[in-house]
């Protein structure tokens, strides 16, 4: 028997099982089956077996000896190459600047301790290829220690390089803000008591401060103590801006709490080519209410409008007004309410009940204190407490001032309207999202920076460079990487089709039907930033051994999946080993 290929003009050609015999002095051929709908790979093992050739199965001639997930690494790697994160570490190949490169990608692809990071990298019980790839064969705790020492010594430098790289250019915009990230112990001066935004009041915390370009590109980081206000950390960044970066001309951007009035007067109106944008507390809009100053029919035909004040001389005022978030802020006041008006009820009928009833001023004083305060609108209650009862009445007139207030805020700047008109700085000011953005990327989605171990305040401040770094590399993955993930990829539409700045943001047809239908337009799964790291990571590398005596081992990567593919082109790098 045998197998013929036989020509079937424009189709195909037939594959035919056929057997030769002799019939007197002719030979014949007789077919025995068509076999054309077989696999390539099936009838190839077929013709071998016809021809006598002997057949060995994969596993009797391959063996893998180690199997590890490596198309994260490939991917993260790559990118931090891509924008030559390395070279700006220190242009020398070193040990120090390979144990930083692997932090900083290990605290992106899957963030752990020190002791758990140096456990991955080493060969003997390596979570991934990340060590191999960094030529970082055995390495403890204590050099990743050194290495972060070594690394801050760089923190200026580098943090230098990356302003030159997003904050050049004639009246650049630069956006600050700050958080707290609590800490475990208590022995780190850095770490103190303060206003916590974790929501853990008991732990001590220290206060960062990040810099970043009008896109949310992280520039700079900064650590203070943990009992540090939001306004004292501004005078460093100024200085930072104007020194450090020697950026001529700066349009600095920060929120309301942290542009206050005495840091305009003392850390920033004497600074030349240092123009800010920030916006006004709510009694001082109160203030120019009362006065007169806002008019409501300023907003009957547009929801801006731009005013100058006594009281702000040199200054621009855009007043905006947002209907659907005055309906907003006047439902959770009155369900604030409501819920605090409960908490005084119970104790109120706890003076009142027939067994054990509620005594004493200070008692009822006590419960009083621990539950009004719960939904932060105590000031809006009048309290009055006996030895016997209490009773409680809502501040009517305090309430509807504050109501008066809803859906307005006023961007204050002194920036000159014809380099940012009106509409364009309440959007410059808004773009501080996107560092609140970063910020959860930083402490809780991705790089989780907290809580923090360390005890030595310049090795806190080194955990805070190496998870910006991160954050930088992360934050071009995200740009690279939106149209397989929930990011809107198309903004320039979604903005065209926002009937006012004032209006709340949109997103993109295109963005709804990604989120929708949980594919993209090429049919791929739509991803988060983790659960696509997750994919990659099951594309593996294989170091695998021949079961032939001295045979040499090879590595051999898994087939990347179709979307994985997409992935690597998106971003431009390439599985195999990449050279440092």
């Amino acid at each position: 028997m045998y197998i013929a290929t036989v020509p079937n003009r424009s189709s195909p050609p037939a594959i035919l099982l056929r057997e030769s015999y002799r019939d007197g002095k002719k030979v014949k051929t007789k077919t025995l089956s068509n076999i054309s709908h077989w696999p390539k790979e099936k009838i190839d093992s077929l013709r071998r077996v016809l021809q006598g050739d002997t057949l060995v199965s994969p596993e009797d001639v391959f063996e893998i000896k180690r199997s590890l997930p490596h198309g994260h690494v490939a991917s993260v790697l790559g990118i931090l190459r891509k924008f030559d994160i390395e070279r700006l570490l220190d242009r020398e190949v070193s040990r120090e600047r390979s144990l930083t490169v692997a932090m900083i990608v290990s605290r992106i692809i899957e963030p752990r301790s020190k002791l758990a990071t140096a456990r991955g990298l080493t060969e003997d019980t390596a979570f991934s290829s990340l060590g191999e790839e960094l030529d970082v064969a055995l390495v403890n705790e204590n050099e990743l220690y050194r290495a972060m020492d070594w690394v801050l010594q760089s923190q200026e430098r580098i943090e230098n390089a990356l302003a030159k790289r997003h904050l050049s250019g004639a009246n650049t915009l630069v956006l600050y803000d700050v958080t707290s990230v609590y800490f475990e112990g208590r022995t780190c001066p850095l770490a103190k008591l303060g206003h916590n935004r974790d929501g853990k009041k008991d732990k001590l915390q220290i206060v960062v401060g990040l810099l970043t370009n009008i896109d949310g590109c992280p520039c700079a980081i900064e650590v203070f103590p943990g009992n540090t206000g939001d306004p004292k950390t501004l005078a460093a960044q100024v200085k930072k801006i104007k020194e450090r970066f020697s950026i001529e001309r700066v349009i600095l951007v920060g929120d309301r709490g942290m542009i206050t009035e005495a840091r305009l007067r003392e850390d920033i109106k004497g600074v030349e080519g240092l123009d800010w944008i920030t916006a006004l507390r709510s009694p001082a809009i109160a203030k120019l209410l009362k006065a007169g100053a806002i008019q409501m029919s300023f907003f009957d035909e547009r929801d801006l409008a731009e005013i100058t004040h006594p009281d702000y001389p040199g200054e621009r005022l855009v007043v905006c007004r947002n209907p659907l978030l005055a309906e907003d802020r006047a439902r959770k006041r009155e369900e604030l309410l409501a819920a605090t008006e409960r908490c005084l009820a119970k104790i109120q009928a706890a003076t009142k009940r027939r067994n054990n009833p509620l005594r004493g001023k200070d008692q009822i004083a006590l419960r009083v204190g621990r539950d009004i305060g719960r939904y932060k609108v105590q000031k809006h209650f009048e309290v009055k407490i006996t030895t016997r009862s209490l009773r409680y009445n809502r501040k009517t007139e305090k309430i509807q001032a504050e109501a008066a207030l809803d859906g307005f805020y006023v961007i204050r700047s002194s920036v000159h309207k014809d380099l940012l008109n009106a509409e364009k700085t309440v959007a410059t000011y808004k773009r501080l999202s996107t560092v609140e953005r970063a910020f959860r990327c930083l402490k809780t989605v991705d790089l989780k920076i907290r809580p923090i171990f360390h005890h030595v305040p310049d090795r806190v401040r080194s955990h805070a460079f190496i998870c910006m770094l991160s954050l930088y590399v992360e934050w071009h993955m995200l740009q690279m990487l939106a149209p397989i993930l929930f990011v809107d990829d198309d903004k320039e539409t979604a903005e065209k089709q926002r009937d006012s700045i004032v209006a709340p943001a949109q997103r993109s047809p295109k963005a709804e039907e990604k989120a929708a239908t949980k594919r993209t337009e090429d049919g791929f799964p739509v991803h988060s930033f983790q659960t696509l790291l997750k994919d990659l990571a099951t594309l593996t590398k294989n170091y695998v051994q021949a079961k032939v005596p001295e045979a040499p081992a090879f590595i051999q990567y898994s087939t990347p999946t179709p979307l994985q593919q997409k992935a690597f082109d998106l971003l431009g790098v390439s599985v195999g080993k990449m050279k440092m």
